[in-house]
């Protein structure tokens, strides 16, 4: 078949934070797949179809992309951040494994991007340095039961956390639990970093010791990241830098 698919990660926010190997597959698409607030970050062009659609129809956008891809277009399947993190990369592959054995011989390709946890944390200092996992806290396509149980075992493995989705406006009692559970668990006062909008012009990074946080710090533009117990602040007057050093004491 001569269709591809590639699946790209366009970062955080800031466009320069996407990397040359995705504009230059972008620049080659004929068609431009994903969530609608991503799908609008691509500039128009001739030549080229942008199909938004809703953050919900993650399957079916994927079916879209392979059969689109098989009838021979250049396809390219957009998600914020990295591809494989929580993203589109899964949804396509679920959709060929389920799908007609003709698309098994087209030509799929997985392109990194900057995703949040890691600008994030690199907006912070370096908090992920060392030991850590990231959570998606949405219960959208999971049971909260295994949510909460995570959260106890990374607490208890002492880990670093990275937080995806952590408070939406139709279910916010889920970060409320959340931060219940993590001053229960965790016995000390590590820091936390509420990074929302990292890398856009309206970015906001605030350090919160864990027992002075509250569920109102955090929205679906939040990036939430919890210090394990090694996780330091340096302070200094251009601001604070936190990080996890390497080696654990």
């Amino acid at each position: 078949m001569t269709g591809r698919v590639s699946i790209v990660g366009i970062g955080p926010g800031n466009d320069a934070m996407v990397t040359p190997q995705v504009a230059d597959v972008l620049a080659q698409a004929t068609d431009v797949v994903g969530y609608f607030p991503y799908v609008e970050r691509i500039t128009p062009r001739a030549g080229l179809t942008l199909h938004g659609s809703d953050n919900r129809v993650e399957i079916d956008r994927s079916e879209h992309a392979l059969q689109m891809a098989a009838e021979g277009r250049q396809v390219v399947v957009v998600s914020s951040g990295d591809p494989g993190v929580f993203a589109m990369a899964a949804a396509v592959f679920e959709a060929l494994e389920a799908g007609p054995a003709a698309w098994l011989d087209l030509h799929i390709d997985v392109l990194p991007g900057i995703t949040a946890m890691l600008a994030a944390s690199a907006r912070a200092g370096a908090p992920l340095g060392h030991d850590f996992c990231a959570i998606n806290l949405s219960d959208n396509l999971k049971p909260w039961a295994l949510i909460e149980k995570r959260l106890r075992l990374a607490a208890e493995a002492d880990f670093a956390m990275a937080f995806y989705n952590p408070r939406s406006k139709s279910r916010p009692e889920g970060f409320e639990k959340t931060l219940e559970i993590l001053k229960d668990a965790c016995g000390d006062d590590r820091p936390v970093i509420f990074a929302r909008n990292v890398s856009r012009p309206d970015e906001t990074i605030k350090i919160v010791p864990l027992s002075q946080t509250t569920p109102d710090m955090a929205d679906m533009r939040t990036m939430v990241l919890v210090g394990s117990s090694q996780t330091r602040i340096i302070e200094r007057a251009q601001g604070p830098i936190v990080y996890t050093p390497r080696s654990v004491s």
